[in-house]
């Protein structure tokens, strides 16, 4: 009887035997300039696991990961952690993937948030109603149904939202000291939290491209993504090393005419990191339609541009309309775009709303990354030289990546 159990048991262990793969992952920094907060993507379709958790450690020392379901099919798609790596030099990382257990907890360095407007709630940075994804038909516009009128996401440097309408225009808000807050003040800081040191919201942007959305472009100007059938928001991951807000239009017509398309937006932010990266996905290749993405042309501004997919300005004006600029005063700010050249049509002159790209792609696929500063900030950049060289070294870190070899 004992050898009966022991044989069923022996049985059951092997019918239930966890997987996990380990490896080496080579990182190398051939620049001639440190890169701090560099993310590393692996796309885990690649390794032969349906990854459950994972382990990444360098030199002995756990580095804080996280696994996202981009898809959210329910199958973890990508690992991302983030490196330092000093100039000219070569790290080597372990990584472990395993097909049991959950990710491992890390101190979230990022922050998103969607919330519904509670109208029993007065206070604009007390609200309650927390969600993650919202959907909705043509002809419904959730702008004021949603708290700080879509998603909101933050890292230490920066906060970002995203307009839920037919605009779907990035707005910014800026830090003064490096610390997570929308939290604490849903993108409304109450006089209490400003007098601490809190941030605010420190750009107007109207019907422009705001601090980098994507449009259509009908040839002479940007065109909003009013007809379509459905448009949704989506946060796809919550940290702790980068947060990614997904947003869907199904059925847009980008030009007159043309047959509509389906696009779906992401927008991801990375700890340590001003820049947000925008990847755009059609659901077919539109070699034929023309889109634009740039920023808004901020009063009084000074431009700056390599004439080869980078573009920034510096100007002031105030952050708001009406009456609350009796209350407010006028803000400084730094804003900039880069495109890849391979989806540059045209760079358009500024005009009085917007500094603006015309862009195009032969494949299903678009992506380009935008950033800003605020001159209210007490570790970032206070003149427009001083951003614009910031740009440049910015340009030169994105077209020189790491290396990375894996050792299996």
């Amino acid at each position: 009887m004992k050898k009966i159990i022991i044989n069923l048991l022996l049985c059951f262990i092997a019918c239930n035997v966890f997987a996990q793969k380990t490896f080496l992952m080579k990182v190398e920094n051939t620049s001639d300039k440190d890169k701090k907060n560099a993310p590393i993507v692996l796309k885990l379709a690649d390794y032969g696991v349906d990854v459950k958790s994972a382990l990444v450690s360098v030199d002995g020392r756990e580095v804080s990961c996280q696994l996202d379901d981009i898809n959210q099919d329910g199958v973890m798609d990508e690992l991302c952690f983030l490196v330092n790596t000093p100039k000219n030099s070569t790290q080597e990382y372990s990584v472990t993937l395993y097909d049991y257990g959950t990710p491992r907890y890390y101190a979230p360095k990022v922050y998103v948030e969607m919330l519904l407007s509670n109208k029993k709630v007065k206070e604009s940075n007390k609200q309650d109603l927390y969600i993650s994804s919202l959907t909705v038909d043509n002809g419904v516009n959730p702008y004021w149904m949603i708290h700080h009128h879509g998603a909101a996401f933050e890292n230490e440097l920066v906060a970002y939202r995203i307009y839920f309408d037919h605009r779907q225009t990035v707005d910014l808000y800026g830090k003064v000291n490096k610390q997570l807050e929308l939290k604490d003040t849903q993108f409304y800081p109450d006089d209490d939290q400003k007098a601490n040191g809190y941030g605010d919201d420190v750009l107007w942007a109207g019907q422009t491209l705001g601090g980098g959305t994507i449009r259509g472009w009908d040839g002479t100007q940007p065109t909003m993504l009013t007809d379509v059938d459905k448009r949704s928001q989506t946060i796809i991951s919550r940290g702790p090393v980068r947060t990614i807000v997904e947003v869907k239009d199904k059925g847009w017509t980008p030009q007159p005419g043309m047959e509509p398309i389906d696009m779906t937006s992401l927008y991801t932010l990375y700890a340590g990191n001003r820049a947000c990266d925008v990847d755009v996905k059609f659901d077919r290749p539109v070699p034929d339609y023309s889109f634009a993405a740039g920023f808004i042309n901020v009063k009084n501004s000074t431009e700056f541009s390599d004439g080869k997919g980078l573009r920034g300005c510096w100007g002031t004006d105030w952050p708001v309309e009406g009456k609350d600029t009796l209350v407010r005063h006028k803000e400084t700010v730094g804003l900039a775009i880069y495109v890849p050249q391979e989806y540059i049509a045209s760079e358009e002159p500024a005009n009085k709303d917007n500094y603006a790209y015309v862009l195009k792609t032969t494949t299903d696929e678009l992506h380009y990354k935008i950033s800003f500063c605020s001159d209210n900030e007490s570790f970032g950049y206070h003149s427009d030289q001083a951003w614009y060289n910031a740009l440049k070294e910015w340009k030169e870190d994105i077209e020189q990546p790491l290396v990375i070899t894996i050792k299996e």
